[in-house]
């Protein structure tokens, strides 16, 4: 009787234990290192397969990782996007369509890295994670607010503390030069919304990502030795295209730089809502102040880049890569200059899809080609760290693509862009675009296995006019179950 008792014993313990493992290791706790890029395409980046914008460090995590080549944001700016992919809702769920505070309609239920913080663990912000205004909420004394304190749309419950990167921004010393409705030159460098190029002065930490990346250094350290889920937020390559001189040099002369094609009549079969809220056109940016745009931008995403380099070095140098999880992501993705659009908001594959890189540590390295969605990070990273899951959140659990990338976790990806009335379903052979709830503002459907670039509209050619109709059963499907999920 007591050999039975002692072999029960000893069996329940092993069942603690991991394979290949010991008792201390089935009770050590995953870090979460979630790192967000701003108006980031993914275009931009060497792992994506960019030849000319080099991004050594994130390029190094996805050597480490999964890389998603389908993975598709929420919302196409920054507001509903953010707020949708922290609560694991839908943006028509979450009730964010703009750049409200991030709980309209879901009340107090528990945010991503709130359930973290309410299981024990340190949980910060760095910087952008929820919608902060750029440049305006990181400029230094822009309009008279204290930016050190100034928080956007954020949400208190979700961190143990939170900080914030000011920084020059558009009036950091340098060479400036406004790209935006300045045809004739007279125009000095702006701030807002516009495309503005700094080659600036001084070191990586005159300006906000630089800071951002020291104070998140700091925190590894000083938190290494207990359980933490830290949120990363890097504000480039959002316009301003601020970053000190080096990281320009790469891309100098601006004349080198190369555009995407220019298609005659590309336009013509799409609806009015379709065209993007930034073009060639009405940004009156001839040639020269495009490429320039385009060399802007991938010297603030190296810029960016290196910074990430600053984390990973914090991280490996605390001995904490063994027992973290690293993501890297951005809110949405970013036209340069495909169909003469430029910026966000576009329900487009560059504008809708972004980068996603997740690193477990013990998984192989992998590239998976399954649809994922932003708001997906929430419920996978909580069952990798076997935290609960709260009910009815939207999201899906992606962590079987880490073992097995050739598992499919969605047959399509949803996205809106809610200033444009816009409602994306992304699937392998077909991407489908409606502008309004009931399509009356057009439609757009593209054969992307076909057409990758998205030129020609199906859904204006009478033989379509059945999966036209087949998808937009679809959408009125998906929008209804969005809309009835018990909140």
């Amino acid at each position: 009787m007591i050999r039975c008792t002692i072999f029960l014993l000893l069996f329940a313990f092993a069942l603690l234990i991991p394979p290949n493992g010991n008792a201390q290791e089935a009770d050590k706790k995953y870090n979460v290192l979630f790192i967000i890029s701003d108006d980031l395409t993914y275009t931009a980046l060497s792992c994506y397969g960019n030849k000319i914008c080099q991004t050594p460090n994130i390029d190094a995590i996805a050597a480490r990782g999964t890389r998603y080549t389908k993975a598709y944001c929420q919302g196409t700016y920054c507001g509903p996007s953010r707020a949708s992919l922290m609560s694991g809702y839908y943006p028509h769920a979450t009730g964010v369509l703009g750049y409200t505070n991030p709980r309209p309609q879901i009340g107090d239920r528990e945010m991503w890295s709130q359930v973290f913080k309410n299981n024990g663990y340190y949980a910060a912000r760095v910087s952008k994670i929820f919608h902060m205004g750029v440049p305006g909420g990181v400029e230094i004394g822009g309009d008279g607010r204290n930016h050190d304190n100034y928080n956007g749309a954020d949400d208190v419950a979700c961190w143990t503390e939170r900080f914030n990167s000011p920084g020059p921004e558009w009036k950091a010393a340098g060479d400036g030069e406004t790209l935006e409705n300045n045809p004739d030159g007279k125009k000095p460098a702006v701030g807002g919304n516009t495309f503005v190029v700094v080659e600036a002065d001084g070191n990586d930490l005159v300006h906000s990502d630089g800071k951002t990346a020291k104070k998140a250094a700091e925190l590894l350290a000083k938190h290494k030795d207990e359980p933490f889920w830290m949120g990363v937020g890097f504000v480039r390559p959002h316009v301003p295209f601020v970053a000190p001189r080096k990281y320009y040099e790469p891309f100098k002369p601006y004349d080198k730089n190369e555009l995407p094609p220019k298609i005659e009549g590309d336009w013509d079969d799409i609806p009015k809502p379709g065209i993007n809220y930034k073009t060639s056109k009405n940004m009156k940016m001839d040639i020269r102040r495009q490429k320039k745009a385009v060399g802007g931008y991938y010297a603030s995403v190296a810029y960016m880049d290196a910074q990430v380099g600053v984390v990973m070095d914090a991280l490996k140098a605390n001995g904490l890569e063994d027992n973290t999880i690293v993501i890297f992501t951005s809110d949405h993705g970013y036209h340069l200059g495909e169909h003469d659009f430029w910026a966000k908001v576009s329900l487009l594959d560059e504008s809708s899809g972004v980068p996603l890189i997740i690193s477990v540590p013990g998984k192989k390295p992998a590239v998976c080609n399954s649809f994922v969605e932003l708001l997906d990070l929430f419920p996978t990273t909580a069952t990798l760290c076997g935290l609960p899951v709260p009910d009815r959140i939207q999201g899906l659990d992606i962590s079987k693509t880490l073992d097995d990338p050739k598992h499919e976790v969605r047959d399509a990806a949803f996205s809106v862009a809610p200033m444009r009335k816009g409602f994306l379903l992304r699937e392998k052979k077909y991407s489908f675009i409606q502008y309004g709830e009931d399509a009356a503002k057009g439609i757009e459907l593209y054969d992307v296995e076909n057409d990758p670039k998205q030129y020609t509209n199906l859904a204006v050619k009478p033989e379509h006019a059945a999966l036209v109709a087949e998808f937009r059963a679809k959408m009125d499907a998906k929008l209804k179950a969005i809309r009835d999920n018990d909140l």
